[in-house]
């Protein structure tokens, strides 16, 4: 996304929106309300748009919601630092070749000592939990790791082609609970989330994509 772009979000509620003659706003009118509309502000974008919807239905009373949201991205996009990655087989025995990916790259950015072991520990355990559990019993496979950093934020993103599996959607542990109360497994993912700054999943193109982003914090004299 090229910076000053601007991205408009919305509802259904919103192209649905009927007047009392059952006539919907359609997507015509919606494109033609955001025309002109490039460099306006967001609030003046949803004003504008909440305006004509609102003259169009009148009085007529709406059978759904409508929801709408702008956001502009303003910030200069920074230089990449570091860009890069490795493959590895879907066998714990590669974990020291990760381990050393890792702690490169923490080093080459220069990250608190107690940072770098923290970042290492989170990308290994969602390396090995899809070593261990993407792929079937004896089914070879491969895990993508690659690793990004700009001026402020490192980000690795790894990638498989395993079962379909979403961390992100696995309930908090409660570390508090006495160990026979809580459910087993877990553990990993509340570290990933205590040490990471961010974790994001999708799945695109029959692939599991995990994002792990975390703060630059240089090295401490």
């Amino acid at each position: 996304i090229n910076p000053q772009t601007t991205i408009f979000l919305f509802t259904d509620g919103l192209t649905e929106a009927m007047n009392a003659s059952r006539e919907e706003f359609g997507k015509k009118r919606m494109m033609e309300t955001l025309k002109g509309q490039e460099v306006a502000a967001p609030k003046t974008i949803l004003d504008e748009m909440a305006a004509a919807v609102h003259r169009f239905v009148g009085d007529a009373e709406q059978s759904d919601d409508l929801t709408m949201l702008a956001v502009r991205y303003t910030k200069e996009q920074q230089t990449v630092r570091l860009d890069r990655s490795i493959t590895l087989p879907n066998d714990i025995e590669t974990v020291p070749q990760l381990k050393a990916f890792v702690n490169e790259v923490c080093q080459e950015l220069q990250f608190d000592p107690k940072a770098g072991n923290q970042i290492c520990l989170a990308v290994e355990e969602a390396v090995v939990n899809v070593m261990n559990y993407a792929y079937p019993t004896g089914q070879e496979g491969t895990v993508d790791i690659e690793a990004v950093a700009n001026d402020e934020r490192l980000k690795f993103t790894i990638i498989d082609s395993g079962i379909p599996f979403d961390p992100t959607a696995r309930p908090e542990v409660d570390i508090n609970a006495p160990a026979e109360e809580r459910p087993i497994g877990g553990l990993g993912i509340h570290l990933i989330r205590h040490y990471m700054d961010s974790m994001n999943y999708n799945r695109m193109d029959g692939k599991n994509i995990l994002t792990l982003r975390k703060k630059i914090t240089k090295l401490k004299n």
